[in-house]
């Protein structure tokens, strides 16, 4: 979902009144929690440019009511396109927290994070927890489900590692992110 005063352009993506302006880049917007879409709609009556990727879902409630819903592929942010300069216009929005950044003054996005994110949303892209190298995960499922390792890249792909600390070996596994989650952390008392 989009929210700007201008129609989107031939692939879908808003086009912004002021693109070519170098002031102007995207920014994230911290909102209260769920007030997403009322941020948008303000931002929208403002006419300024901003974006909100949805994702569906089909929620089942107790009662066994079955309802798809667009839910927010980031949580509590909407990204917003502007000059920084107008940040007190976008921080007087209502539900408006704060901007993302460092500070006081906001950071703005890599254009590139942007257009990822508007390329990926046609393809269904689903929110997934933040997993970095380095990370101890779980694997979800596949033959290895439930076996716990250590999270690599190597070159374009990612490596699942299983340390075998008894023998003090370990082998490493081509794997597909969306078949990890995080492990639990333990509590390391010091000795």
């Amino acid at each position: 979902m989009y929210g700007i005063a201008d129609a989107p352009d031939a692939m879908g993506f808003p086009r912004g009144r002021d693109r070519g302006d170098e002031n102007f880049r995207w920014y994230a917007v911290y909102t209260y929690p769920r007030h997403e879409k009322k941020v948008l709609s303000a931002l929208e009556e403002r006419g300024i440019e901003s974006m909100l990727p949805l994702y569906q879902v089909i929620h089942r409630w107790r009662n066994g009511v079955k309802r798809q819903l667009s839910l927010p592929l980031f949580p509590g942010y909407v990204f917003v396109h502007f000059n920084v300069q107008q940040k007190l216009k976008i921080l007087s929005i209502p539900s408006v927290a704060s901007l993302v950044g460092c500070g006081a003054e906001p950071s703005p996005l890599q254009d590139g994070e942007v257009d990822a994110i508007r390329l990926a949303l046609p393809h269904l892209a689903k929110p997934h927890p933040f997993l970095k190298c380095g990370d101890r995960v779980r694997l979800k499922s596949g033959p290895l489900a439930g076996l716990e390792g250590i999270l690599l890249r190597k070159k374009d792909s990612m490596k699942f590692v299983l340390s075998m600390d008894l023998l003090q070996q370990a082998i490493s596994v081509e794997i597909d992110p969306a078949d990890l989650e995080q492990a639990a952390v333990e509590s390391r008392s010091a000795a």
